[in-house]
Formats: structure tokens, C-alpha cells, sequence
């Protein structure tokens, strides 16, 4: 390869590999700002990110049993039985015996995480809107413009770990 031809080709791959750390840091500097900013003013005690995590599950997927629940948030099967005992005891989650699999466990909100997951996504949406219209027009169209690859970014996260 000729030595300029070279160079420039050493340049793109630093220069995607810079893009690459930059756009996975701002990715979780955002999701941590928003953690953070969410947790103040509480007067319920924080529910911890996976915690969360485990309650959106079984809001978008009423009855879900606790392995599948691990599967779809890539946690060991140990980590989610504790989740579930935790938030079980902080009245937050029913686990009902599956009347196919006595075994088995089905997970169902109560109505405590109904309200907190609502007030959750309401303070939530206000944060990030607040935050989004002090943007000027052209950055609120390139975020929404960016929207369906982070989709698609976030897809192929998820297929990538189903396979492992």
C-alpha cells in the first residue's frame, strides 16, 4: 500500500475507533446524569438499575417466570431469584405459583410499582425534555434523526448477547 494511502487508512481506523469510545461514554454519561438526577428529592428508598430494569420487564411482559426473566436482561438466574425476593419484600413485585409448572414462578407488578414506575417515567420524560428543549433545533432534530440507529445499535447488543 503506498505510504499516504496507508496513513489515511490509519487515520480512519483511529478516527472510528475515537468515535466508537466516545459515542459507548456518552451513552452511559447520559444514563448515569439521568440515574442520578432521578434519585433526588425520593422520599421512598432508590431502587437499584437492575431493580428497575426488572420491573420494566415484567410491566411489558405481565407473568413473566424469573429464568426467562434472566434471559431477557443477561443476568444469571441466582442474581434475578434475589432481585425478585428483594422486591417481593419491598411490595413491589407477586410471585404466583405457574399453574402448569408448580415449580416455576410467574412475576406480576403490585400496584405500588405500578405507581412507582409511572412516576418514574413521568420524571424521567420531564428531565430529558427540559433537557432536549434547551437544544436548539437543529441538535433536536439529529437526536431524533440518530433515533433508529441507536435502535438498531441497541438490537444488535441484544441479539449479541442472546447468542452467548
Amino acid at each position: 500500500m503506498e505510504p499516504d494511502r496507508a496513513a489515511a487508512a490509519q487515520r480512519a481506523a483511529t478516527e472510528s475507533e475515537t468515535f466508537q469510545e466516545e459515542l459507548a461514554d456518552e451513552l452511559v454519561r447520559i444514563q448515569r446524569l439521568i440515574r442520578r438526577r432521578l434519585r433526588g428529592g425520593l422520599s421512598v428508598p432508590r431502587l437499584r438499575g437492575a431493580e428497575v430494569e426488572l420491573l420494566r420487564l415484567v410491566e411489558s411482559r405481565p407473568g413473566i417466570g424469573v429464568s426467562d426473566a434472566a434471559k431477557a436482561l443477561h443476568l444469571a438466574g441466582n442474581s434475578v431469584s434475589t432481585l425478585v425476593n428483594q422486591l417481593v419484600r419491598g411490595g413491589y413485585l407477586i410471585r404466583e405459583t405457574d399453574p402448569t409448572d408448580r415449580r416455576a414462578a410467574r412475576l406480576q407488578l403490585t400496584e405500588a410499582a405500578e405507581k412507582r414506575l409511572g412516576d418514574w417515567k413521568r420524571r424521567r420524560a420531564e428531565l430529558v425534555g427540559r433537557h432536549v428543549a434547551r437544544l436548539d433545533d437543529t441538535d433536536r432534530e439529529a437526536l431524533r434523526a440518530a433515533l433508529p440507529a441507536l435502535r438498531k445499535l441497541a438490537a444488535g447488543l441484544h441479539e449479541e448477547a442472546e447468542e452467548a
